[in-house]
């Protein structure tokens, strides 16, 4: 009979006592005083007995395709037990059977174990106010909203690696502007620098030489970066290509930021902020909260780093275009509309992360939101809607026609009218309703045209205007009495009397 090595220490002890094999065997619990016999003469707990099985107890089902697998798995590592199982099936229909799939994933799950080599992570020692890591990570993920409205957004997130202290900024991408934003604030907030900046390979900070393009073995810094970090007295240092792990302090730190303001946002309880100052005020007391307790070492980093001496740059920029006789301006590639009073005009656009702010002379005339992405544009119906009147026959296929539908209400109202009326009479009489939301409340107009929408029957743009026409305020009609002077007489006689 076999027994586990409590039971045999229960055996040694009693039998250190004084007592005889069949007491020793009835306190462990051991029917035969055999067992006690075999243990007292081998000395040594049943653990100390195994020994390893270096022999199959069954033949091995995988033994005729298991050359072909293996060579399949060293020519592409990330093919999984299950997958490698179906096609199996497939080769040799009837010579497997579904409950083999997990012998076989344990047999791929060895081979990795024994054969596959894989790049192991080398931990790197920290020297304090060295370097600043910063590295960009989505929080869309977050599913936060400003106003109801979805906002999707970056964080640009710096960190130390040696007290792992952070700050960031949010954007909208990981632009040089951008970039500029999350270093510029977390040395504000320090008040001091590090000897050293590294990033990752992105397009902010470097870029490809025409030259050596070809050779992939290196990447520049763009004149942008350098100069920024010129300015604030720090040196550029960036990983190397395919590496994301040597910037693996500030990539480990992202997830952390990440469930750290996922748990915040469930104690609010609410996802939704009034405004992008609200949702950054949240996040910077967030990264405060984790900040606390890193406050030793922190001291220990701003000892030994210098203390920042540079002004902070503008992290805008600005550039002078000319209007087009589109009433178009394009900026980095985008295409912008403006007041067609500006046609022909040129103006400056500075640029800031989130919107533009387009100056005529001195004069601030509009405030555009900023795009991201390539061959975008923004043409508010409100600058083109007197010209479109005019010549309405450009409306149907003018090229940003997209953008003259503010919402989704307004493209349903057009297409209703195309099924009812000519396209010309369907465009004359949807610029009418453009030119109703340009002057009146855009929002009034939307609900109107849900209204009749729901109607059935056709309309036009006299109906909206009906809709939309304020009920008349009741006047109250009042009644003017007759002066009685003689009640007047009365009263400053009595008043007389009484002095």
């Amino acid at each position: 009979m076999t027994a586990t090595d409590v039971q045999v220490r229960i055996i040694m002890r009693e039998r250190q006592k004084g007592r005889t094999q069949e007491q020793a065997a009835a306190s462990a619990n051991l029917r035969s005083r055999k067992t006690v016999g075999k243990y007292e003469k081998l000395g040594r707990l049943p653990s100390e007995l195994k020994q390893a099985r270096c022999h199959r107890t069954r033949a091995d089902p995988f033994a005729e395709d298991w050359p072909t697998v293996e060579k399949m798995l060293e020519q592409a590592p990330g093919l999984e037990g299950k997958a490698l199982f179906e096609w199996l099936c497939e080769q040799h229909p009837g010579r497997y059977r579904p409950g083999q799939l997990r012998t076989l994933q344990r047999r791929v799950a060895t081979w990795r174990a024994l054969d596959q080599k894989q790049v192991a992570i080398l931990q790197q020692v920290h020297r304090p106010g060295e370097v600043m890591q910063t590295d960009g990570t989505w929080l869309t993920e977050l599913s936060v909203t400003i106003q109801g409205q979805p906002f999707k957004h970056i964080l640009i997130h710096s960190m130390l690696p040696y007290s792992n202290w952070e700050w960031g900024r949010i954007a909208r991408s990981e632009s040089l502007a951008a970039l500029h934003l999350g270093l510029r604030s977390a040395l504000i907030r320090l008040d001091h620098v590090p000897e050293y900046h590294q990033t990752d390979n992105s397009s902010a900070a470097t870029y490809w030489p025409g030259a050596k393009a070809e050779s992939k073995s290196k990447r520049e810094y763009t004149d942008g970066y350098l100069q920024l970090l010129d300015h604030y007295g720090l040196k550029p240092r960036s990983t190397n290509l395919n590496s994301p792990q040597e910037n693996g302090d500030v990539e480990s730190s992202n997830g952390g930021i990440k469930r750290a303001i996922e748990q915040y946002l469930l104690l609010r309880g609410s996802r939704d902020f009034d405004s992008l100052d609200e949702y950054e005020a949240f996040l910077f007391d967030v990264m405060e909260r984790r900040n606390h307790p890193r406050r030793e070492r922190l001291a220990e980093e701003l000892a030994v780093m210098k203390p920042l001496a540079a002004t902070p740059l503008a992290t805008s920029s600005q550039v002078r275009v000319r209007v087009t006789r589109g009433s178009l301006i394009r900026v980095q590639k985008k295409v912008y509309s403006v007041p067609t009073s500006l046609i022909g005009q040129w103006v400056t656009v500075r640029i800031h992360e989130w919107d533009l702010d387009v100056y005529y002379r001195s004069h601030l005339v509009e405030t555009l939101p900023r795009l991201i992405g390539a061959e975008q544009h923004y043409v508010n119906y409100r600058h083109v809607i007197d010209s479109l009147l005019r010549k309405p026959g450009g409306f149907r296929d003018y090229r940003y026609r997209d953008d003259l539908f503010p919402s989704l209400v307004f493209r349903r109202a057009w297409e209703q009218l195309n099924h009812w009326q000519s396209p010309r009479k369907a465009d004359l009489t949807y610029l009418h309703i453009l030119r109703l939301a340009a002057r009146a409340m855009e929002c009034e107009v939307a609900a109107a045209l849900e209204l009749l929408l729901a109607t059935p029957g056709s309309w036009n743009e006299t109906d909206l205007e009906r809709l939309l026409q304020p009920e008349p305020i009741p006047i109250p009609q009042l009644t003017c009495g007759q002066v009685q002077l003689q009640q007047y007489d009365q009263l400053l006689t009595e008043v007389l009397h009484a002095t």
